[in-house]
């Protein structure tokens, strides 16, 4: 069985989990061992199983040559734990599982994750103000209006002035947007963002929508300080300032604003350990249990960086403000301490960086359920946040400007035809993505030129018009749009066929003859012959 790479989407972290244990059965040396005058056949050593376990993961695309044997070690307990192995006497349960020479086997079958079935969650339907003509008095300046799905029917009637008509009009109203409108607007707009960078039809199974609060979302975009860390309202959620101190002493080192200089050897180590033990305490990990699947799904994304990045930022914006603060500051000292040659090491045996991912990394990003790999799953995460901190932790300006746009857009008066349907749901927002120079160069001259095209085609198969009218309006469309009238009529000939005159044949002479009045001199005639 080959490792494949686990993309986003629903149950990825038990996706993973059931691969590795199929991997980890096929791909498991068995052989016989001797063991207190005994024989056991088809079992294994426990270093064989570290070995063996921590190769697989380390070539495997989904978690890569970071895992470290001490991350192995972890979840070969968990598959002790759960049945996955089971020492050579049968016994399974405990976490007791060690890196020395102790036999174990596999049961007859490794049991493996069922996929949960979830409640599936409603969505949202937001709804926007109603639609009213203005009140007495009501000023028409800053009212917001739906805009007009244009066909070529409308488009015509957009464009009328250009062939002489002006269709009835008049202006449509709505009630202002409140400050709960916005929040929502943000909230659809952002998770539709998020369903498309992940590229799945639906965020249900990763997310549930209720749980996303569409205020903590408008606060994590507006109420950031200059170096774009979240203020937050409430200062009883603040960090303790102890702590604070403590990270900007390791972050800013040897530079300590908030503390004297050390007075002795390991004191780093010691701040170093206060910071830890503290975010370690916390109940709940910085990302929370309930947004745990969708950063799972996000990591599926990691072979293409941009497409990554852009997920968790979006997804940062999700989390509680006291969170998203957490979560910078902490980032931003691993990110600096890692950096940091000056800093003295923080471990005999393991990298600064190192170090800093295996300290942090399940305050961060962890599961309630104990059999899944969250370990490892955060460890990559926060590797990649390391990395990449700096973008991943501030707000997306493409995602903010085309928001302010829309709710811009929904405040701005516009013109409603007679005809169209003021009423009709405004259709889901969609978003862009991008594309070369010469492809925008194509789609700028084919995109306004493909409905005025139809507008012209209307014209000439327009029969209930005379043909006067008709010349004129042509006329007047040539005079407007002299390109697109080039493309339909390239000749005078193709244009001249549209009118073809009609050629008058002169009766002969014998037959206009006999209509005139002659009659008594042919009898005449007649009687003499």
């Amino acid at each position: 069985m080959e490792p494949r790479l686990v993309g986003p989407g629903p149950y990825r972290a038990t996706r993973l989990w059931n691969e590795i244990i199929e991997l980890f059965r096929a791909g498991m040396p068995l052989r016989k061992h001797r063991c207190r005058f005994k024989s056991y056949e088809r079992c294994f050593k426990a270093s064989e199983a570290v070995d063996c376990l921590h190769e697989l993961l380390g070539s495997n695309q989904n978690f890569g040559p970071e895992v470290t044997r001490d991350q192995t070690v972890k979840l070969l307990k968990k598959f002790l734990k759960n049945h996955v192995i089971e020492d050579i006497k049968g016994r399974w349960g405990k976490e007791d599982f060690e890196d020395d020479g102790h036999l174990y086997r596999f049961p007859p079958s490794s049991p493996l994750k069922s996929y949960p079935k979830k409640p599936s969650c409603g969505k949202e339907v937001i709804k926007f103000p109603d639609w009213n003509e203005p009140k007495a008095g009501t000023s028409q300046e800053h009212i917001p209006v739906k805009s007009v799905t244009m066909n070529s029917e409308m488009w015509y009637k957009r464009h009328s002035i250009a062939i002489g008509e002006v269709p009835a009009c008049k202006l449509v109203f709505r009630r202002e947007l409140t400050q709960t409108n916005i929040e929502e607007i943000w909230k659809s707009m952002t998770l539709s963002r998020l369903q498309k960078v992940l590229g799945l039809d639906s965020l249900d199974e990763v997310l549930d929508t209720k749980l996303v609060n569409s205020k903590y979302l408008v606060q994590n975009v507006y109420n950031v300080n200059k170096q774009g860390i979240v203020t937050l309202e409430d200062k009883s959620k603040e960090l303790p300032h102890w702590i604070l101190s403590a990270m900007k002493c390791l972050a800013n080192w040897p530079s300590c604003s908030d503390l004297k200089q050390p007075t002795y050897s390991g004191f780093e180590r010691d701040v170093f350990k206060t910071i830890v033990d503290y975010f370690g305490q916390m109940k709940e990990p910085l990302l929370t249990f309930h947004f745990f699947d969708i950063f799972v799904s996000v990591l599926g994304l990691l072979q293409k960086p941009s497409k990554a990045v852009e997920a968790l930022q979006i997804s940062c914006l999700l989390l509680p403000p006291e969170n998203r603060k957490r979560l910078q500051l902490l980032v931003r000292m691993m990110a600096r301490i890692s950096l940091n040659q000056d800093l003295p090491p923080l471990s005999e045996s393991l990298r600064t960086r190192t170090l800093m991912v295996q300290a942090f990394s399940r305050c961060i990003l962890c599961s309630k359920d104990e059999i899944d790999l969250d370990e490892l799953l955060a460890a990559k995460l926060v590797s990649f946040l390391m990395d990449n901190y700096q973008e991943i932790l501030s707000v997306p300006s493409d995602l903010k400007s085309s928001i302010e746009d829309h709710v811009v857009h929904l405040q701005r008066v516009q013109i409603k035809y007679a005809g169209a349907d003021s009423d009709a749901t405004l259709p889901p927002p969609s978003f862009c993505h991008q594309i070369s120079t010469d492809e925008f160069e194509y789609q700028r001259a084919t995109g306004s030129q493909e409905p005025l095209a139809a507008l012209l085609e209307e014209i000439v198969m327009n029969k209930e018009i005379s043909v006067k009218d008709k010349k004129k309006k042509l006329k007047q469309f040539q005079k407007s749009y002299p390109e697109v009238y080039r493309v339909r009529f390239p000749t005078p000939e193709t244009e001249a066929m549209l009118f073809p005159e009609k050629t008058k044949q002169k009766p002969p002479i014998l037959m206009w003859a006999l209509k005139k009045p002659f009659q008594p001199f042919h009898r005449t005639r007649s009687f003499r012959m």
